[in-house]
C-alpha cells in the first residue's frame, strides 16, 4: 500500500495530467485513424504519438504559465513525462489489444470503444501512480522541484 503523502499526492496529480494527455491522444489518433480507414496499427501508432505529443505539450505550457523559461519547460516536461506517458500508454494498449476482446475494432462511435478506453486508461492510472511516486523519489523530480532546475 502506498502512503498517502505529499510526494503520493504529487504521483496522483501528476498521473491525473498525464491520464489527460493520454486519454486526448488516444481519442484524437484513433477518430483520424477511423476517418482515414487506417488498419488498427497505424491508428494505434498515431494515438500514442499524440497522447505523448499532448501529454509533453500540457507539461510544457503549464510550466511556462508557471514562469518557466522555454528551456526549462521542454526540460520539465520531458523529465516528468516521459515515464509516465511510457507506463501508460503499454499498459493502455496491452488491454485494448490484447484482453479486451474487440477494443481495437470499435468505432468511436461505438460503446465499446468508450468503456474499454475508459477501463485501460483507468488500469493505467492505477499502475503509473506508484510509477511516478518512485521517479519522484529516486530521481527528485516532480513540481516540487521544477523550479529548481
Amino acid at each position: 500500500m502506498i502512503r498517502l503523502d505529499t510526494t503520493t499526492k504529487h504521483a496522483v496529480q501528476h498521473t491525473a495530467h498525464c491520464l489527460v494527455g493520454c486519454g486526448i491522444g488516444e481519442i484524437t489518433g484513433s477518430a483520424i485513424g477511423a476517418g482515414f480507414r487506417w488498419p488498427n496499427m497505424a491508428q494505434t501508432a498515431l494515438a500514442v504519438l499524440l497522447a505523448f505529443c499532448f501529454g509533453y505539450g500540457l507539461t510544457f505550457f503549464g510550466s511556462k504559465r508557471m514562469g518557466l523559461s522555454t528551456h526549462e519547460a521542454r526540460n520539465t516536461a520531458l523529465r516528468t513525462d516521459t515515464i509516465s506517458i511510457t507506463s501508460m500508454e503499454i499498459i493502455d494498449n496491452v488491454l485494448l489489444a490484447w484482453l479486451i476482446p474487440g477494443a481495437m475494432s470499435a468505432a468511436v462511435i461505438s460503446w465499446l470503444f468508450w468503456w474499454s478506453l475508459s477501463l485501460s486508461l483507468a488500469v493505467a492510472f492505477l499502475v503509473t501512480v506508484p510509477v511516478n511516486r518512485y521517479v519522484t523519489v529516486r530521481f527528485g523530480i516532480g513540481h516540487t522541484h521544477d523550479n529548481h532546475h
